[in-house]
């Protein structure tokens, strides 16, 4: 039996109160060489909110994205069961979605919770974790040809 989509499980106040956390957060934002700002609400199971922005360094890959910000900061304090993540930045025409390595740590804590992605006037869509990075493989997985 197929399992309820955890984007439709949200409280439509509740994806309110994380979209206005995420555009919130993307003020924070330190994107001095991409000058791209991105913000992140991250809801966990027991209702905390954890923000987080984008972090550039101009050693490129030592940045950081808003989406992995707000999940290391729950899971500094503690939390590692997630509801929905919620992202924001200033494209217009196309909805933000998260990179690869983020989609990848999202994996991380399960595949059944809900990703909000929005453009800059508010609208989104949702998919879930499983929706954004639908197959992983380990090394149970290989076969022998």
């Amino acid at each position: 039996m197929a399992q309820a989509c955890a984007a439709s499980s949200l409280e439509p106040s509740l994806v309110q109160r994380l979209l206005l956390c995420c555009q919130e957060a993307k003020k924070a934002a330190y994107c001095p060489y991409s000058r791209f700002p991105v913000g992140a609400a991250l809801l966990t199971q027991d209702g905390r909110i954890f923000s987080g922005c984008n972090v550039e360094n101009a050693c490129y890959p030592l940045g950081i994205c808003a989406e992995r910000t707000a999940i290391q900061k729950a899971v500094s304090e503690g939390c590692k069961d997630f509801r929905a993540i919620a992202i924001a930045s200033d494209l217009q025409d196309d909805f933000i979605a998260p990179c690869g390595a983020c989609r990848q740590v999202m994996r991380e804590f399960g595949t059944n919770w809900a990703v909000y992605m929005t453009k800059a006037d508010g609208t989104y869509v949702a998919r879930t974790v499983q929706e954004l990075l639908p197959v992983s493989f380990g090394p149970d997985d290989l076969q022998k040809v």
